[in-house]
């Protein structure tokens, strides 16, 4: 069996908030489950390649965003990918240029996204600087809690065509309306960062489960499990609820 590609896209511009950790959490999940993994870091100039399970794209300032998009849509191999079944997960300014458009500098300019979620976005009224809980509903109906550290200027509102990954406990999500992130085929959009695999185990499980078309057995790892709990009790104590 051929290892799982793992690619993390352009971290020198889009990897400004620690998400690359998101890669180490997927690679180390399938090691403790003796399967290899490999991970390909691609920056702007190489070749994406088309063959990976898992995509990745991670956190930037506007102009990263900018130079990002135009080298996706110049390279093509990331939609070939996505259209062979693969997974992207994009956490913040990844999720925003995953859309169909959005807004950069202090004029608001519009710029065309990679349309690969049918979202877009725009200033806000407030930046949304805090942690964040939200609750995620797992395919196979239970609820799953996602924590996570959201900083984002930009308020992200869902088309017909995307659904949202989760909704809101404590924090503001997307737009201060309720839910957090979008899901629309393959691709997964958020805004926590933390990295946010790393707090969320489930999470990380899905996206590869996805990938590889199959069930993943479970981790106990009690340790992990102690630490959410902690975790997601302190938010809920110090945290704005909706």
């Amino acid at each position: 069996m051929s290892p799982v590609e793992i690619v993390l896209v352009y971290q020198s511009l889009l990897g400004i908030y620690g998400d690359r950790g998101n890669a180490m959490v997927l690679r180390q999940r399938l090691a403790w489950r003796g399967i290899d993994a490999t991970l390909t870091v691609v920056e702007p100039g190489d070749p994406v390649p088309s063959t990976g399970s898992v995509y990745l794209l991670g956190g930037g300032e506007d102009a990263a965003q900018i130079s990002a998009v135009k080298g996706l849509k110049a390279d093509g191999h990331l939609f070939d990918a996505l259209d062979r079944g693969a997974v992207l997960f994009a956490v913040c300014a990844g999720f925003q240029i995953a859309g169909n458009t959005f807004t950069v500098g202090e004029q608001d300019d519009v710029i065309e996204g990679l349309g690969l979620l049918d979202v877009d976005t725009r200033r806000g009224p407030v930046r949304a600087v805090g942690e964040i809980l939200t609750r995620w509903k797992r395919p196979d109906g239970s609820e799953y809690l996602i924590t996570g550290f959201e900083n984002h200027g930009g308020f992200t509102t869902l088309g017909a065509k995307a659904k949202p990954l989760a909704s809101v406990e404590i924090g503001v999500g997307n737009a201060n309306d309720g839910i957090e992130g979008a899901v629309q085929g393959t691709v997964v959009g958020t805004y926590p960062h933390g990295p946010v695999l790393a707090r969320n185990p489930a999470l990380a499980d899905h996206l590869l489960e996805r990938a590889l078309g199959r069930d993943l057995e479970p981790l106990p790892l009690p340790e992990l499990d102690e630490l959410r709990r902690q975790r997601i009790a302190a938010v809920r104590k110090t945290g704005t609820r909706r």
